[in-house]
């Protein structure tokens, strides 16, 4: 009694697609996907500056004999 079998749940996905239609549906879902993914991008957004100041430089080499000598 407790739990819904796969019928509950198809017959209440039934009547949901009559009541609201495809269409809307449709557009409900892009909607959420397309916050979804602006979320994420802020979320990165945020990490990608601190990751660069923290990474040393790469390639270059300092001699520091040769910096004491000046």
């Amino acid at each position: 009694m407790g739990s819904l079998s796969i019928w509950h749940w198809l017959i209440v996905l039934l009547i949901i697609v009559l009541v609201f239609g495809t269409k809307k549906l449709g557009n409900i879902g892009k909607d959420l996907g397309s916050a979804v993914r602006g979320f994420k991008e802020g979320v990165r957004g945020d990490e990608e500056p601190k990751q660069a100041q923290s990474e040393p430089e790469k390639g270059r080499v300092i001699d520091v004999a040769e910096r004491d000598k000046r």
